[in-house]
């Protein structure tokens, strides 16, 4: 052997990568911090996403996951509309419940793609309509 494995001794060049373990959380979620997360993944949102949109690091949405601390108040409103819930059930203030809260407007990832298909030319615009409905209407056809 030449090279970088040369200087290795022959057990090492022999050696058998193996990945790393996933991690693995060390304590549990809090009440707060369980119905965070859940809100967050029924809007189809990673840690990363939410982060971006409220514009804070990914590390204060895993706090607030984490933690009975609620994030801050100047975010829940922000937070709130984002996760398609109000701000009652954010803190809890329901007695437990999280419904999500109908509105015309579709939660997390899809209301990005939406808000970003309105900034393109109409023309595009009506291209992905036609596309999309398309889609769908394959989807209900498969259903029935």
């Amino acid at each position: 052997m030449q090279g970088l494995f040369a200087t290795l001794p022959s057990s090492a060049q022999d050696a058998v990568y193996t990945p790393p373990m996933p991690r693995t959380r060390k304590k549990e979620r809090t009440a707060q911090g369980a119905r965070l997360a859940r809100l967050r993944k029924a809007a189809g949102l990673t840690q990363v996403e939410l982060a971006e949109v409220l514009g804070v690091p990914q590390s204060n949405i895993a706090f607030w996951e984490q933690s009975d601390k609620p994030p801050r108040s100047d975010l829940l409103p922000k937070m709130a509309d984002v996760l398609g819930v109000e701000i009652a059930e954010l803190l809890n203030l329901n007695g437990g419940r999280v419904t999500v809260q109908r509105s015309s407007r579709p939660p997390g990832k899809l209301r990005k793609v939406f808000e970003d298909v309105s900034r393109l030319p109409r023309r595009q615009q009506e291209h992905i309509v036609r596309v999309v409905s398309a889609l769908v209407m394959q989807y209900e056809q498969g259903r029935q």
